[in-house]
């Protein structure tokens, strides 16, 4: 049976629609353009016969007849005039001419006076830095043009600068931090305190793009994020940054707010993750969102130093292993951790030796969040115990192929006491609340594109995955339920995600929904000697 091809206009209708479409608009522009004479003609007839109805309708009933025996009288006297009504139907189309015209006020050629006297003050700001006495055109000069330099402007409703495009001589040394960073402060001073710039250098066309960025949303309250599973939302950011949206609840309404989703599993490049902060800046904020997020899919161990009980509310759920606040529990916590990952590793490299499917315990996803570590560092070192940081290495070292994730938040007063485990294997960094552009090159790797403020809202800060850029994040309300200072919404939020109780081990019956069974030492310390010997 042979297949006929299509007809042309089923093959291709859409293309010859298309041109068909562009012509029709092209065809309409050009009439535009040669009927525009009569198009402002016609326009003007309507305006003054409009101007005609309305003094006959204001004039008085008494004073109409005179008014059309005037009119009538002034028609005669036309008629009779040597080429009277030739010259009567050129004055009424220039008339009509005058009064069709484009009424549209023409818009400014340039800033005004104030906003001209912004950007000179401006430019006169960066000769310094743009100018060298050997270039015989510079192109920044005292008292130059400042229209050559800035190739565009924009203003906000304030006045101030929303949006510049900078030229600048070839032989600044734009690809040096130290010289970008005068230039970023510089203009953040010069241009208005108090607000975020996002800066883009165009190495190869001598460019500099300021653009304002717009607040991160502060109203984004706990909720079920849709994600996969070995996806964790850690905040969110600017539009343009990630190729991404979420839909997100807000009541009634809903809207779509890009996120920053951090991978986690056997195939991540970013297994672990660090967050620092000052007090208050919302690291514990963090760590609640991941672990409601993280008891969706797998089980939560929680160690925290701080001693503040803002985790209380999670003991007993069904999923969380257990949330440590005491040095004893921390030890115990995190040594099970060890052994438990070692004893994932063991099952999951026997099956695969004898070719099954590792066990459903050992793909289920294990997290282990720490809040401030280095409390439990200090006691655990003026007690003579072993430093708790030390059980971290397995963990994390061998975390990924056991689906054992490691979550560290700390403040930067404590970052001395890290261990070298915790800063080398943590390649998924976050910095909250304000700091300085030198602690965010030490901690992400590299500087912002942005402009870090004094004073920001609690959670807001940068993320940097791995060597990927780095984004602005705004975490989610996250609050305790139990904090009587938060808003009710957002405790209410939180409640509705957590997990159901269960039964105390001690109770007949009770079972302990979504828990790994931990394996003692002994047995974990015979299956190795067991898989070695074999």
């Amino acid at each position: 049976m042979v297949l006929r091809p299509l007809p042309r206009i089923l093959s291709n209708g859409s293309a010859q629609i298309a041109r068909g479409r562009e012509l029709a608009r092209t065809a309409a522009d050009s009439a535009t353009d040669i009927l525009h004479p009569l198009i402002t003609v016609t326009r003007g007839l309507r305006r003054l016969a409009s101007a005609g109805r309305r003094k006959w309708a204001d004039t008085p009933k008494d004073k109409r007849g005179p008014l059309l025996f005037l009119v009538a009288s002034l028609v005669l006297v036309v008629a009779l005039v040597p080429y009277g009504p030739l010259l009567a139907v050129v004055s009424l189309m220039a008339a009509a001419a005058w009064h069709g015209r484009d009424r549209t006020a023409a818009e400014p050629d340039g800033p005004d006076a104030p906003k001209a006297e912004r950007l000179r003050s401006l430019y006169e700001a960066l000769v310094p830095y743009f100018s060298t006495p050997e270039d015989p055109a510079p192109l920044y000069a005292h008292g130059g043009e400042w229209e050559k330099a800035f190739s565009a402007h924009e203003f906000d409703e304030a006045g101030r600068v929303g949006h510049l495009v900078i030229r600048y001589p070839a032989y600044f040394p734009d690809g040096e931090a130290e010289a970008r960073a005068r230039i970023e402060h510089l203009l953040t001073a010069k241009s208005g305190r108090g607000r975020e710039y996002h800066f883009t250098w165009d190495e190869e066309g001598n460019r500099l793009t300021v653009a304002v960025l717009a607040p991160l949303p502060t109203d984004i309250a706990a909720q079920r994020f849709v994600t996969a599973p070995g996806e964790t939302v850690l905040g969110f950011t600017d539009p343009t940054e990630v190729q991404r949206t979420l839909p997100l609840g807000y009541g009634e309404a809903q809207r779509d707010v890009p996120p920053v989703v951090w991978r986690t599993g056997a195939r991540s490049t970013e297994p672990h993750l660090l967050a620092l902060g000052r007090p208050g800046s919302g690291t514990s904020t963090l760590l609640r969102s991941i672990a409601l997020q993280a008891l969706q899919y797998g089980d939560v161990l929680i160690v925290e130093g701080g001693g503040t009980g803002e985790y209380a509310f999670l003991a007993g759920r069904s999923g969380v292993l257990g949330v440590e606040c005491g040095l004893t529990g921390a030890l115990a916590g995190l040594e099970w951790a060890a052994h438990e990952t070692e004893r994932r590793l063991i099952t999951t490299n026997r099956a695969r030796q004898e070719g099954q499917t590792p066990p459903d315990d050992t793909k289920r996803p294990l997290w282990i969040l720490l809040d401030r570590p280095s409390v439990f560092s200090h006691l655990a070192a003026a007690d003579g115990r072993a430093d708790p940081q030390s059980l971290l290495q397995v963990p994390l070292r061998h975390g990924r192929a056991a689906n054992v994730t490691v979550v560290v938040a700390e403040q930067f007063e404590g970052t001395d006491a890290l261990s070298e485990a915790v800063r080398q294997h943590t390649r998924a960094r976050v910095v909250l609340g304000p700091a300085t552009p030198e602690q965010l090159a030490v901690v992400l790797g590299a500087p912002p594109n942005t402009t870090p403020l004094a004073q920001v809202p609690p959670g807001r800060g940068y993320a940097r995955l791995g060597s990927g850029p780095v984004l602005r994040l705004q975490v989610p309300a996250t609050p305790d339920p139990y904090d009587d200072a938060a808003s009710e919404g957002d405790r209410e939020a939180v409640a509705a995600l957590l997990p159901g109780r269960v039964a105390p081990p001690d109770e007949p019956g009770a079972v302990r929904e979504g828990a790994v069974e931990r394996a003692s030492v002994e047995t974990v310390r015979a299956e190795a000697v067991a898989l070695e010997s074999s």
